[in-house]
């Protein structure tokens, strides 16, 4: 209902990728028959609006590389789009449903739910959003909408370069002193990104940061909760052995 993974051929033109069984509000896409970017657009943002996640750049909105629109039953894609429509190539695309695109604003001197204003559309059931703001360049809070405490978020810079800055409830036995980086190899690194607070049911925190809180500078977060027999967050230590460690999930991923 809410998590769908579909695999398709690119054809080099315009076409409607189906089968995903509700309107996608993430949509995640890599290639698989060949080397590509990991490319990921969202409803919050429009559908020609895309990032990388395996690189630092800016918001791209060239529809070149990202889904054209959402539809009922998944996305269309436009002709010429290498990354996500080469003719003849495979792929998958990730697709989560957070609220079918409809938004709330959250005006922090308001509700006094956070101290930097957002607007976010969640998936309570499936403890998903997709929230965007506007840095002010002090550390705050923004509200996230799940209503439950995040587990793990992800930050993105869309107006210039800057990293995927990733919180992670499992990560270390203190995880809002750390952070890690999707688009680089780097271990965890111990910074005070996420202001060194642990998010909360109603907000996130994000420090000084350019790459999370620049004054005037526009950010896209990707929010999780964990759900009972849905989604899992944790973390386990390799043996090298042919006879891995067994992660539990409670269901199968």
């Amino acid at each position: 209902d809410y998590f769908n993974t579909v695999l398709y051929t690119g054809n080099g033109s315009t076409q409607s990728i189906t089968g995903v069984g509700f309107q996608p509000d993430w949509v995640w896409i890599k290639g698989r028959s060949f080397g590509s970017n990991n490319r990921v657009t969202d409803s919050s943002r429009g559908a020609s609006k895309g990032l990388k996640i395996n690189g630092t750049d800016a918001e791209d909105t060239s529809s070149t590389y990202y889904a054209t629109a959402f539809g009922s039953d998944g996305f269309s894609l436009n002709s010429g789009a290498g990354d996500v429509n080469q003719n003849t190539e495979t792929f998958v695309a990730w697709n989560w449903k957070a609220n079918g695109g409809t938004t709330t604003t959250n005006d922090a001197s308001s509700t006094g739910v956070g101290s930097i204003d957002s607007v976010y559309q969640a998936n309570t059931t499936a403890g998903f959003s997709i929230v965007t703001y506007t840095g002010t360049g002090t550390a705050g809070t923004i509200a996230h909408g799940i209503g439950a405490k995040l587990n793990m978020y992800i930050v993105k810079i869309r107006g210039g370069a800057g990293a995927w800055y990733t919180y992670h409830g499992a990560n270390t036995a203190a995880p809002e002193t750390d952070f890690l980086q999707l688009q680089d190899t780097a271990v965890t690194i111990d910074g005070a990104v996420f202001n060194d607070t642990a998010p909360t049911s109603t907000v996130f925190s994000v420090g000084t940061s350019t790459g999370l809180n620049g004054n005037g500078s526009t950010y896209v977060a990707y929010c999780f909760a964990e759900v009972e027999g849905y989604s899992k967050f944790g973390s386990y230590t390799g043996n090298g052995s042919a006879d891995g460690p067994f992660v539990y999930t409670g269901f199968r991923p």
